[in-house]
């Protein structure tokens, strides 16, 4: 599987006009060809791409329970965060492992990488696997809400059959990761 990297991310921001600047994210907006010649304009979130982890210690996996204001719940995830200006994905990793989980990583691997939502958004979403753990003390930002617990594969996937773990990048990388395990 070709994993995806920063040329593919900036490829629609060459002809776009940003309409929004947010904190996290920008929203832009083209004008693109249709098929009977008119102009359409088109608009899409600009974000800087994000990491996700797949924190394993022996047969379980370090999980949080985040809470999450845009869905009013609080949702079981893998840790994960936005890549600062210029930062290196696997870095991203690391600071976002320590942050939410309170686990320093011996090893971080890449797994893969994928689009997030690229009907409306230009996001890249890198997975890595993170080894070798160690606990080091949580260091959250002040308006993150999250607490850590370690979940074995097993209680995982009934977790996922009865729809307890629902976050995309969460089930996109524990079923990735178990299903590649199997071949």
């Amino acid at each position: 599987m070709k994993n995806l990297n920063d040329a593919d991310y900036q490829q629609p921001l060459k002809n776009s006009k940003k309409v929004y600047k947010g904190t996290r994210f920008d929203v832009h907006a083209l004008e693109v060809q249709a098929k009977s010649g008119k102009s359409v304009k088109k608009e899409f979130i600009s974000h800087p791409g994000a990491v996700v982890i797949l924190p394993l210690l022996e047969d379980q996996v370090v999980m949080i329970k985040n809470e999450r204001f845009s869905v009013g719940k609080t949702l079981w995830e893998l840790p994960a965060g936005t890549i600062e200006l210029d930062e290196p994905h696997d870095k991203t990793a690391y600071r976002e492992l320590i942050e939410e989980t309170g686990y320093e990583a011996e090893k971080i691997s890449p797994l893969l990488s994928y689009y997030v939502g690229p009907g409306i958004c230009n996001e890249i979403m890198y997975v890595y696997v993170a080894e070798g753990l160690k606990e080091v003390g949580q260091s959250l930002d002040d308006s993150e809400k999250i607490t850590v617990e370690t979940v074995p594969w097993n209680k995982i996937l009934e977790m996922i059959q009865n729809g307890e773990i629902c976050d995309s990048k969460t089930l996109l990388t524990l079923l990735y990761y178990r299903n590649r395990l199997a071949l």
